[in-house]
């Protein structure tokens, strides 16, 4: 298929500090973790520091809250954990030379909507990429929720587990992620670059419903992101992550309300 499949679990990673700009369930799902997997993390959202001091107390001693310019200044791999829409709104100049992770889905709305992405010339992290064009954009942690984040982690090794998908242009910054995650307390899964990147997007087999049971039927697209927020994990191997992406078909772009 053109990916480099399984990335190897001993990956390395230099650092020990991940920057988070945005607070919502993604961005403190994943402190959460980091925080537990014993790194450093620097949050900071729109609305100040102030307004962090909830989370960083519950986050405990190596948390703690700047402002989206300091992240950007004091750590070298940042989660951009911000609704797509707002991507733009992310400084180029701060995070020049940066990792950024882009957790990010493109959800389609009556007032927002991006017709490069419903033609399928491009995806969602490629605009991302275009955007942030001296960083090194890496797509990861937008196809499994916060909640199995924190439950599916295991050691290396253990037999169940659980695999997570990344995309990106650039080997060496997906490397550094795959060391992250490994970190976390996953494998990773390099299925190629941002152009590839629809494979695990909403709508696809690999976003979201094979990390928990079968959702129950007949619910709204709203029900369903609830439902999912509060399901158990379910283990899923890197094996079971290619043979879903391999057999993924383009379809349209987005999560759509």
């Amino acid at each position: 298929m053109g990916w480099r499949k399984n990335i190897e679990r001993r990956t390395h990673m230099t650092t020990s500090t991940l920057g988070i700009i945005g607070t919502g369930p993604v961005g403190a799902g994943v402190a959460r973790r980091a925080v537990d997997a014993g790194l450093d993390v620097v949050l900071s959202n729109s609305r100040g520091p102030e307004s962090l001091t909830g989370l960083i107390t519950a986050l405990g001693r190596n948390a703690r809250a700047a402002t989206p310019a300091e992240v950007a200044r004091t750590t070298d791999v940042i989660l951009a954990a911000v609704p797509f829409a707002a991507h733009e709104r992310l400084s180029r100049a701060e995070l020049d030379g940066k990792i950024v992770l882009d957790p990010m889905n493109y959800v389609v709305t009556d007032e927002w909507r991006r017709p490069e992405l419903d033609r399928d010339e491009l995806t969602s992290s490629e605009l991302v990429q275009r955007h942030l064009a001296g960083s090194r954009v890496v797509k990861v942690f937008h196809s499994i929720g916060s909640p199995q984040i924190n439950q599916l982690h295991r050691a290396g090794g253990a037999a169940d587990r659980t695999a997570i998908p990344l995309h990106g242009d650039d080997p060496a910054a997906k490397k550094e992620v795959a060391g992250l995650l490994d970190v976390l307390g996953f494998d990773a899964v390099d299925l190629g670059p941002l152009a590839q990147s629809w494979r695990t997007e909403p709508g696809t087999p690999l976003y979201a419903t094979p990390y928990v049971p079968p959702a129950p039927a007949g619910l709204t697209p709203a029900e369903w992101v609830e439902w999912v927020q509060a399901a158990p994990g379910v283990p899923l191997s890197a094996a079971r992550v290619e043979e879903l992406a391999a057999a993924t078909v383009r379809g349209p772009a987005g999560f759509r309300w």
